[in-house]
């Protein structure tokens, strides 16, 4: 993977970049196939009203933002899209899976499975659209500002790409979702209710990054897989 590691340790940066990936698919996937319950969660100070798709999807800006830091944009866009595949295989599967008539000792009945899975499309849809935007713009703005404080403040790429590119996210999967079906204002609540979750999730995975940060450059020796 990188000419300045041994092969131990090559061995062991492709093992993190795989789990780091799988992760990754793994929350983009349930964040859609739980997407369509919407809970409140009290946390004192505010309560969010969210869709339960929510609460793991912070993870996935959390890995492109380590998978960034130290596998480059180039390797960080190959799981990106590998998440947009899976997304598409995801959506497929719930297809095919509605041609097929549920036997009568089925412990999920055809109108169940429907009432589960038949707005499965219309999300999925909006969060492929919103995810490939928000995403793309995420590892952009995270080597912008990589580049820009030449590898410095890496509180700072964390959180300001998280921040735009969670608010592009979050407008874009409730919009599409609701803009025929709920009023204007209350779109315009739950986009705020989700986008600041998320700006306080960014907030609380900044020391979580720091030690992975300190723990990959403590292992590896190097700043950057090449």
């Amino acid at each position: 993977m990188d000419s300045r590691l041994n092969t131990k340790n090559s061995r062991h940066a492709l093992l993190l970049y795989i789990i780091l990936a799988g992760l990754f698919i793994a929350s983009l996937t349930v964040c859609n196939l739980i997407a369509n319950k919407f809970i409140t969660l009290d946390l004192g100070f505010y309560t969010f009203v969210l869709s339960a798709g929510v609460l793991p999807y912070p993870i996935t800006f959390l890995i492109t933002d380590f998978l960034s830091e130290f596998y480059g944009q180039r390797r960080t866009n190959y799981v990106i899209i590998s998440g947009l595949i899976s997304l598409f295989f995801v959506l497929f599967v719930i297809w095919l899976g509605s041609q097929f008539t549920a036997t009568d000792n089925s412990p999920i009945s055809n109108s169940s499975y429907d009432l589960l899975f038949g707005n499965s499309g219309k999300v999925i849809f909006a969060s492929m659209t919103a995810y490939l935007f928000a995403q793309l713009i995420d590892v952009r703005i995270f080597h912008f500002w990589k580049n820009l404080t030449r590898g410095k403040h890496l509180w700072l790429r964390n959180n300001f790409s998280t921040i735009i590119s969670q608010l592009i996210d979050t407008t874009m999967v409730v919009g599409i979702i609701f803009f025929d079906t709920t009023e204007l204002g209350t779109i315009g609540k739950m986009i705020l209710d989700g986008w600041f979750f998320k700006i306080l999730c960014a907030l609380l995975d900044t020391p979580i990054i720091y030690l992975g940060t300190y723990i990959f450059r403590s292992k590896f020796k190097i700043s950057e897989i090449q």
